[in-house]
């Protein structure tokens, strides 16, 4: 499951090969086109794209190139799915757009359903129940075994949502379907990998800050022959080398990577019990301009307790937005509150979806370096799951840490 056209071939050409020589049948599904690329597309096409024409054309060609790699890797077209959602909109629609909302429409492309006649659900509207339905779809036809997919921890929003997003398909059809096994492989993080371009003598290792989080790491060594045929199919996105020549080849080593932080399992504490799970977060190296929290979790009655702990501490108009959605088996996903909770020095101002509401029993306190906020677990829809991240913000830096499970237990 490919964010946009070019990260399955980034993330998993050789996992590809191998699982085709294995005798495996392959299924890639692609959940944009990659249409908002803007700044790419004016280096390729050398034109600024405005009409919506353009970008439609935009995602075509990044779609065809996708059809060309795979090829080269031994994929036919039927082995393709395109989606045609939002580039750069997913998160959007994933924390906002349920419930009979009108549909997300991005500024630039003035879009708000998909316009690719030859996509899964052409004219579909960009909302949550669309993507949702979508993959639900996708995974009842082809019975996966394996899946691999975005990161996380990655720091593109759509790497994020797509993940997201499956999680909950997965949970929706846990009593129809095997659950399959899930790979999760990383692509953007500031900084890594270094060096950049084609260096197939090289290994990707995971980034340090993952390497503190408790994620079980898999690798898969490349042959040189499968090094290669790598090489060629990322040969095949022009419209995005051009824009940056060396970027993708950096993925084109002797290994490719694959891991997921395993989900925080929150046990109800007794009467007099109170102590904080970590999300092993915090770093050791010295990261002098970083701004990201340590996080805690405690569960506690009828209540959810997050503690954020800055390594720096909130000053002037620094903010943290802390991000909860729930989920419940017995209740539609579009109907459980998607809760962001905005807290600074002074206010707290809370959203559901796209509305500001009230949250009765909610509470803020700051200790020290350390915010820490008591949340009624019915304003999150009595949860058995929730889809929890941390965004801070100051007025020069924002970080967003990577979105984890956490998972309630009564016993």
């Amino acid at each position: 499951m490919a964010p946009h056209p070019d990260d399955e071939s980034i993330g998993t050409a050789g996992i590809i090969q191998r699982a085709r020589k294995a005798g495996a049948q392959v299924k890639v599904v692609c959940y944009t086109n990659g249409d908002h690329n803007e700044l790419a597309f004016i280096v390729y096409e050398k034109r600024l794209v405005l009409k919506k024409s353009g970008f439609i054309y935009m995602g075509q060609i990044r779609k065809e190139e996708t059809v060309s790699a795979m090829g080269s890797l031994g994929l036919a077209r039927k082995d393709l799915v395109f989606l045609g959602y939002p580039d750069f909109g997913t998160m959007e629609i994933l924390t906002k757009y349920w419930g009979g909302t009108k549909p997300f429409r991005y500024l630039l492309t003035r879009i708000s359903r998909v316009p690719y006649q030859d996509a899964l659900s052409p004219n579909a509207p960009y909302v949550g129940e669309s993507i949702l339905g979508d993959i639900k779809k996708v995974l009842r036809e082809y019975k996966p075994n394996k899946i691999f997919v975005s990161h996380p921890a990655d720091s593109n929003r759509d790497h994020k949502a797509l993940y997201l997003f499956l999680r909950i398909a997965l949970w929706d059809l846990s009593q129809e379907l095997k659950e399959p096994q899930l790979f999760a492989y990383l692509i953007h993080v500031v900084g890594w990998p270094k060096p950049r371009g084609f260096h197939p003598e090289l290994a990707i290792a995971p980034p340090l800050r993952l390497l503190q989080c408790n994620i079980p790491w898999q690798g898969l060594n490349l042959t040189e022959e499968e090094i290669q045929r790598k090489h060629k199919a990322v040969s095949f996105y022009k419209s995005q080398i051009k824009y940056n020549p060396p970027y993708l080849f950096t993925f084109v080593r002797k290994n490719e990577i694959f891991g997921d932080f395993p989900p925080l399992f929150l046990k109800m504490q007794g009467r007099e019990e109170f102590y904080w799970q970590s999300l092993n977060e915090e770093s050791n190296t010295d990261e002098p301009a970083s701004f990201l929290p340590v996080v805690g979790y405690a569960y506690k009655g009828n209540n959810l307790y997050v503690r954020v702990k800055l390594r720096k501490k909130l000053i002037g108009k620094a903010r943290i937005s802390i991000f909860l959605l729930g989920y419940r088996h017995d209740t539609d996903f579009a109907a459980m509150p998607k809760i962001q909770i905005t807290a600074g020095a002074g206010s707290v101002r809370v959203k559901e979806k796209k509305s500001v509401v009230f949250i009765k029993g909610l509470q803020k306190s700051i200790e020290r370096d350390a915010l820490i906020l008591k949340i009624p677990l019915a304003s999150l829809g009595s949860p058995e799951y929730i889809l929890s991240s941390i965004r801070t913000a100051s007025s020069s830096l924002i970080d967003t840490n990577a979105w984890r499970i956490l998972q309630l237990r009564k016993k």
